[in-house]
């Protein structure tokens, strides 16, 4: 049998158990799923040390704030650049990362007047920017990532504009236009890549990447809690990919692309810490039912237990080039995943995880306040703090930042 009638046979097969599936969910997870090392517990970070150090990461990213309002910039450039065409790549990182800080400022920043002039600052940035920013050429769609991260800074920025409609209604229809966005840049088999190095069709014919359609999965649950109609079509679809690539024990591929080699090392347990947090949470808060509280704390117990693998990652230079292919950016992206899936255990639970938490990331904190996990231009500390930030404040065992229960129109 020739190498293409092998491939066209496994993808008939493939396509028949997805269908097969589909039509019969699972009722509970496979074992798998569920069994994990318990970490060993861990002292809990001592009175005032968390608060310590967001207020420390606070005052970076107020130091760090671009005259304009943003946060990042393509400078600090290194000998291995990744591949990002000007400007629309970097229009892109600029608008996530200013995003995430937005987001990291309105959880953690408190009262402080400093902090109310750079979210002002920054709000008024993104109501110029943001809604110019597109994919940079047929190969390059980062801008997806700054759809997510943009929905969820949004959201945030809607609540601290309560008593202000007007101001509301503006945010709500940028939240509106940048769905509108992600369904023009949705994959043709569902989900969201950042990459279209095969077809660089209009409509992305490359195969979706499983962390990237999770994220902004959990964008679009924010806005549909906030009360803006989010497509039933992107979410069904959104959802199916990840399924798709969800293994057994619940450990995700990379990528689709990827689905002929599902041993391979980036799609094993070790090279999924990161995604599969983001993974089962986006899953969970749109109502997959094997998104069970025994796989979110089993999934817990791996990154915990098994955290180096992530951390060996951390500040190299090349993606993937740590053991199991991991790549340094996943290590903030992955936590702060972690602290959402905390979230959605009882709260009888969450002690333990928010302890482990905590102590990964107070140990790792810079000397000047921030987080970074990936050498990534002038962005790295920005988005690494806003990460860690997030995550941290969600390790108060009295609780995190939350929105209002209702929103006023």
């Amino acid at each position: 049998m020739s190498r293409l009638a092998a491939h066209a046979f496994l993808l008939v097969l493939f396509s028949v158990t997805v269908a097969v599936s589909a039509e019969a969910p699972e009722a509970t997870p496979p074992p798998l799923a569920e069994i994990a090392p318990r970490p060993e517990p861990v002292e809990p970070p001592a009175a005032g040390e968390i608060d310590a150090a967001l207020a420390r990461g606070v005052e970076f990213l107020l130091n760090r704030q671009e005259s304009n309002g943003s946060w990042g910039s393509p400078r600090n450039t290194k000998g291995l650049n990744i591949y990002a065409p000007v400007p629309g790549a970097h229009q892109a990182f600029r608008a996530g990362v200013t995003s995430l800080c937005i987001a990291a400022l309105i959880e953690t920043g408190g009262d402080d007047p400093q902090v109310a002039a750079a979210l002002d600052r920054a709000e008024e940035w993104t109501f110029e920017h943001l809604p110019k920013v597109r994919r940079a050429n047929a190969r390059a769609i980062y801008n997806n990532w700054a759809h997510a991260y943009s929905i969820q800074a949004l959201v945030r920025m809607y609540h601290r504009r309560a008593g202000d409609p007007k101001r509301q209604k503006r945010i709500r229809r940028l939240i509106e236009q940048q769905i509108d966005l992600l369904g023009r840049y949705e994959c043709v088999g569902g989900g969201w890549c950042y990459y279209d190095f095969h077809q660089g069709t209009q409509r992305p014919g490359s195969p979706s990447a499983s962390f990237l359609t999770a994220a902004v999965l959990v964008a679009l649950a924010e806005a549909r809690d906030l009360g803006v109609e989010v497509p039933e079509r992107l979410v069904e679809r959104g959802t199916e990919s990840i399924r798709r690539q969800r293994k057994p024990d619940f450990s995700y591929l990379y990528g689709e692309g990827l689905w002929l080699r599902p041993m391979y090392s980036l799609n094993r347990p070790g090279g999924s810490l990161g995604r599969s947090q983001a993974c089962n949470v986006a899953m969970r808060l749109w109502g997959d039912k094997l998104a069970t509280d025994k796989v979110l704390g089993a999934w817990l117990d791996r990154l915990f237990a098994r955290n180096l693998w992530l951390d060996l990652g951390r500040k190299r230079p090349v993606p993937h080039e740590s053991y199991f292919a991991v790549a340094g950016y996943f290590f903030y992206f992955g936590h702060y995943y972690a602290a959402l899936c905390i979230e959605q255990l009882p709260e009888s639970q969450r002690g333990f995880y928010q302890d482990h938490l905590a102590a990964i990331l107070l140990r790792l904190q810079e000397k000047d306040g921030s987080w970074w996990d990936y050498p990534f231009y002038d962005y790295h500390q920005q988005y690494g703090t806003a990460f860690a930030l997030m995550t941290l404040a969600r390790c108060r065992h009295d609780g995190a930042w939350r929105p209002a229960a209702k929103p006023s129109e």
